[in-house]
């Protein structure tokens, strides 16, 4: 097992933090460069003054020697040529361009007189791990670097003093050393990365105590530029007024510009309304259905039956039911839209070809428990799509949450880091769909087609070699794994796996791609990539896959702190490789994109065969259901494939949008008066909606302590100061702590509505934090999973999460592109699927149960009644089952006792009879004309909806009631067996669970 900078394993409450393994991934320097000649020249590398090995790139240590180094600088492209990492400047060499940024390196030895050997074993860790934290976020390309020397022997346990500040040497003082016995000499600093080498000033972050005119910005040259394009922008806005295209007489302005301007200035997505021709027809015949239903409901309720009056009042009641779940079911239907998104219009207005990406960054988490149940292959081909995504890789985090802390996983993740170096650069390179390598060399098509690189047949069959050998050694692990040793597992450096006892051990935190290793074979650097299990011990109640979603909520906060999270499942990998980008054009739409507290994509699964016998597709419900509320306030969130705005997720309320003034009415001088002082009630309300959390809003009349600060956060660290907004104006530091937890990192990251790490926030500490944020008592006297990330008391966590949300405001989008998204595996048997269905029914049954149940709660708030039918559609589903049952038995009922529920009916009360049918079959029909999905899916619906009602949902209704009001809590286990190598053989395959 290798890892970049050492599993980092620690507990807050025990105060202990260690570091396990020192070993390094990736391009190390050369070993054995004496007498190595230039690879440019050829002539020799040489020494440097001091008698050391002559050394021009830290980063790879590839051979060249000072003469091409130094024209290399002064001449051209200032890069490495193998690992593009731009040259630093070494002792004794010339300034050039672009050196403005780099502190004097002359006499760096003797610049900052430090001692390492006068620093405990806690600094020295934390300074091997700097550099992991320092890729892809922040401003860490402006750290100067310092030089020492460190022991070869790296202790493993600090001195355990986790509440000492271990940012002694001052933030902009820190570097990376690296060890002696990583390559020749212990005396060299590891570069940094530099944003752009083609850019001759590199950019910089803006220093609040700084005049503006230090960076060019308000100088006599700034000023001409900013005139310059005012200028241009109204004589653009006045050609295209004037609607001649740009083919007027003023030659300022050039004819291309025109249509590119006006394209990056339109929306980043549309509705699309269904045909009226198609869906009018469809909401006549609903009006007509509701009508006949009406009529006979009233023909059944006056017309009992004298001598069956038993076995009439369970129909008519269980016929109300099945009105009153129709009703539900149908009118959220009633407003459904396609959207249709602009990948160029989002390109051209924040990623054009030349120019530094300002496309927002993008947390990625992928959850996963028991390796065995959840096969690793399966996860790390999720992984592999991830970071190779069609997307700037410095905007990406893919962080793995493993709840079971299993060492199989964490070592084919290791696997897994290293194999992405081969298969990243492929994808890319050739445009490959899907980018999950499983999936893409399982495909039977013409995998030849649009492809024209001549190179690209030879490569593929290389890199298909390269991963059915990293197949072999994942199988090894997990055949390896099958049987756990007395002693339990250790690492290859003898240290006991802190994560042997799955129900008592550490926080772990693993940053497996950074800024050293974090390269392709092509040297491009990689999304990062992160282990993280959280702390567990017992007594703790951690909230399963809610807790853990949680624990990367804050991980990631404290460590990227990207504005937008995606979550997927572990089986479930990115089928097409813009898919974020599809989600961007929502999140980052200047008109609506501020309001939108989630994107969610359809759910689509391989391996299904042909006839989808069990509904494996649920085409019903993400074809047409979600289709429906995508028109009302949005879908509901189905537990993956979704990207979440992160300050959603922190409980804030959407902006507030501004009303324009109201108009003088024209109507006569009594209903204007009535209208007036109408209006002027309304205005005396206050708001529901606002800036802040509503946790947050202050009680009238209610005075503040004078020794309470509200304005500044006292013990906030890392650069929090200078932050000032609403939301830090109007709590105080304890009420911070009260909702976020007592982490001073984590709260400064949610003041950061755009994101980002604070730029004095040194790497080492926040890694100390993170194993904070993540430890198993953090959330205790906090709103987490009661107003804040996702909310607790369900198993089906996903629809409380999305129903806190549309509350509050927000409202959601559903994106289909015409290419799937994601794709995942489903249950294949039938067993498995109806445990599946049991679960999600026992969640409905618990909500119901709840005080967070839709039909009494957040009532005078954001949420739409459609919505809210919606949403109490989802949580009484399960209870159709006892009436479904009793009336698929009254038949047989009828016929043994020879009474029946209908009386003797004429010919005018047999017509509501054949209307209903009639308007039934109507419905079905005109809902698969507008929805587009076909025949066969829609039978299979309706076909499992029966199946699951008469079991599955029954047994989930006892189940939670037993649980709730009992307190009784079972647990339902699925037994595998052994079934047939024949495809598809397990459908027919029947499991008892006990």
């Amino acid at each position: 097992m290798e890892a970049n900078a050492g599993l980092i394993a620690g507990s807050y409450n025990r105060n202990e933090l260690v570091v396990i393994g020192v070993e390094r991934v990736g391009l190390k320097p050369q070993a054995g460069l004496d007498g190595q000649v230039c690879k440019i020249c050829r002539d020799e590398v040489g020494v440097t003054i001091d008698g050391e090995l002559f050394v021009a790139c830290n980063e790879c240590a590839f051979p060249v020697c000072r003469p091409c180094y130094e024209y290399e600088r002064a001449e051209g492209n200032q890069v490495c040529p193998q690992c593009k990492t731009r040259y630093k400047r070494l002792k004794g060499s010339p300034r050039v361009e672009g050196d403005e940024e780099e502190e004097d390196v002359d006499d760096i030895e003797n610049e900052f007189n430090y001692d390492i050997r006068d620093r405990s074993g806690q600094h020295i860790a934390e300074a091997m791990l700097h550099e992991q934290m320092s890729y892809g976020r922040g401003d860490a390309h402006d750290i100067p670097h310092m030089t020492s020397t460190m022991p070869s022997q790296v202790p493993l346990l600090t001195n355990g003093l986790m509440s000492e500040d271990i940012s002694g040497i001052p933030p902009e003082h820190h570097a990376l050393i690296i060890p002696s016995f990583m390559g020749s000499g212990g005396k060299r600093v590891h570069p940094l990365p530099f944003p752009d080498s083609q850019l001759p000033v590199q950019p910089r972050p803006l220093g609040p105590n700084k005049d503006l005119a230090s960076y060019g910005y308000g100088s006599v040259a700034w000023k001409e530029r900013m005139y310059n394009w005012k200028d241009r922008q109204e004589k653009l806005a006045l050609v295209k007024a004037s609607g001649d295209g740009g083919d007027g007489n003023d030659d300022s302005i050039v004819d291309d510009d025109l249509p590119i301007m006006d394209e990056a200035r339109q929306p980043l997505s549309r509705k699309i309304p269904i045909p009226s021709a198609r869906i009018n027809p469809y909401r006549m015949i609903i009006v007509i259905r509701l009508v006949v239903l009406a009529f006979f409901l009233r023909f059944r309720i006056l017309n009992p039956v004298p001598n069956a009056y038993g076995l009439w009042m369970v129909s008519v009641i269980c016929e109300v039911w099945f009105a009153v779940s129709w009703i539900l079911d149908q009118f959220p239907k009633w407003l459904p839209i396609n959207r249709e998104t602009y990948l160029d219009r989002l390109s051209l207005r924040y990623d054009r070809e030349g120019k530094p990406s300002e496309l927002a960054a993008v947390d990625l988490f992928v959850s996963t428990v028991d390796p065995m149940k959840e096969p690793p292959i399966v996860t790390a081909n999720t992984v592999l799509s991830i970071l190779s995504v069609d997307y700037p890789v410095d905007k990406v985090s893919c962080y793995v949450s493993d709840d079971g802390a299993a060492m199989l996983t964490f070592e084919a993740l290791s696997e897994t880091s290293e194999f992405a170096r081969k298969w990243a650069p492929f994808c890319k390179k050739y445009s490959i769909e899907p980018r999950a390598p499983e999936v893409y060399f399982a495909q039977k098509i013409d995998y030849l087609k649009d492809k024209v690189h001549p190179s690209f047949v030879r490569e593929r069959r290389a890199m298909k070699r390269e991963y059915e050998e990293y197949k072999v050694r994942i199988n090894a692990l997990v055949a390896k794994a099958q049987k756990v040793p007395e002693d339990g597992w250790t690492m290859q450096d003898g240290t006991p796996w802190p994560g042997n006892n799955v129900r008592d051990h550490p926080g772990m935190i693993q940053v497996f791609l950074g800024h050293s290793g974090g390269v392709d074979t092509d040297g491009n650097h990689l999304p990062r990539l992160v282990y993280v299990s959280r702390e567990k011990r017992p007594g703790h109640n951690h909230h399963k896959k809610a807790g853990s979603m949680n624990a990367c909520v804050r991980v990631s906060a404290v460590l990227t702190n990207a504005p937008y999270i995606l979550n997927l499942d572990c089986d479930h990998y990115i089928n097409n490789s813009k898919a974020l980008r599809e989600a961007m054009c929502f999140m980052m739409d200047p008109a609506a994109g501020k309001k939108i507290c989630y994107v969610q994509f359809p759910q689509r699964f391989d391996g299904i065969d042909r006839h989808d016998r069990y509904a494996n597709n649920n085409t019903v419900f993400f074809d047409i259901n979600l289709r429906g509320l995508d028109g009302i306030q949005g879908p509901v969130y189905v537990g993956t494939g979704c990207v979440f705005n992160r300050q959603a997720l922190y409980g804030y309320d959407p902006p507030k949008t501004r009303k324009p003034p109201s108009r003088s009415c024209n109507c006569c001088s009594s209903l204007c008066s009535w209208c007036c002082c109408f209006g002027s009630r309304k205005k005396g309300k206050k708001s529901k909606l606002s800036l802040r959390p509503k946790f947050w809003k202050k009680k009238r009349g209610s005075k503040r302590s004078a020794d309470v600060p509200v304005h500044k956060l006292e013990g906030i660290e890392e650069g929090v100061e200078g932050i000032e907004s609403e939301r830090s104006a109007s709590m105080s530091q304890k009420n911070f702590e009260k909702k976020f937890g007592q982490s001073p990192v984590f709260i400064a990251s949610t003041l950061l509505e755009k994101g980002g790490v604070p730029p004095n926030a040194s790497p080492a500490s926040l890694l100390k934090e993170a194993i904070h944020v993540i430890s198993c008592g953090y959330e205790d006297k906090s709103d987490w999973g009661k107003e804040i990330g996702w909310i607790y008391g369900s198993v089906t966590e996903d629809i409380l999460t999305g129903f806190k949300m549309h509350v509050r405001g927000w409202r959601s989008v559903y994106c289909m592109p015409q290419r799937p998204a994601f794709k995942g595996s489903a249950p294949i048997n039938l067993t498995d699927r109806l445990h599946q269905v049991l679960r999600w029914a026992l969640g409905s049954v618990e909500i119901f149960l709840s005080r967070h149940c839709p039909i009494w709660y957040g009532y005078g708030t954001g949420l739409k009644w459609l919505e809210r039918l919606a949403y109490i559609n989802t949580i009484v589903y399960p209870w159709t089952s006892l009436p479904l049952l009793a009336y698929c038995s009254l038949p047989a009922v009828c016929l043994l006792s020879g009474k029946f529920i209908v009386p003797t009916i004429d010919s005018y009360a047999s017509l509501w009879f054949i209307s209903l049918f009639l308007s039934i079959i109507a419905t079905g029909i005109l809902e698969i004309r507008w929805s587009g999905i076909g025949i066969d899916e829609w039978w299979r619906n309706e076909q499992f909806w029966v199946i699951g009602g008469v079991s599955a949902h029954l047994f989930a209704l006892f189940q939670g009631l037993l649980k709730v009001l009992a307190g009784i809590d079972t647990s339902f286990t699925v037994t595998s067996k052994q079934a047939d190598d024949e495809e598809f053989a397990e459908l027919y395959q029947f499991k008892w669970m006990g």
